[in-house]
């Protein structure tokens, strides 16, 4: 089971690599436009903005787990 877990745990950190690279495009644009007042996010931006928590979570979760598996025999 350890290395499908790394396995999943290389996907989820390259997917989240790129949805955080995507907010910082977002963000970017966002400052220049609008002189750097802070806004609420909206469609896109507060959907990439959830899924990058979520994914996040998932990622440390699988860490533990497989840091528990290797801990354990």
């Amino acid at each position: 089971m350890g290395p499908y877990l790394n396995i999943i745990q290389i996907i989820i950190s390259i997917t989240l690599i790129v949805i955080i690279l995507l907010q910082v495009k977002s963000e970017s644009s966002m400052f220049s436009s609008t002189g750097g007042i802070a806004r609420t996010r909206r469609g896109f931006e507060r959907t990439i903005f959830n899924v990058t928590i979520v994914l996040a979570v998932i990622f440390l979760l699988v860490s533990f787990l497989s840091a528990f598996l290797v801990a354990r025999g």
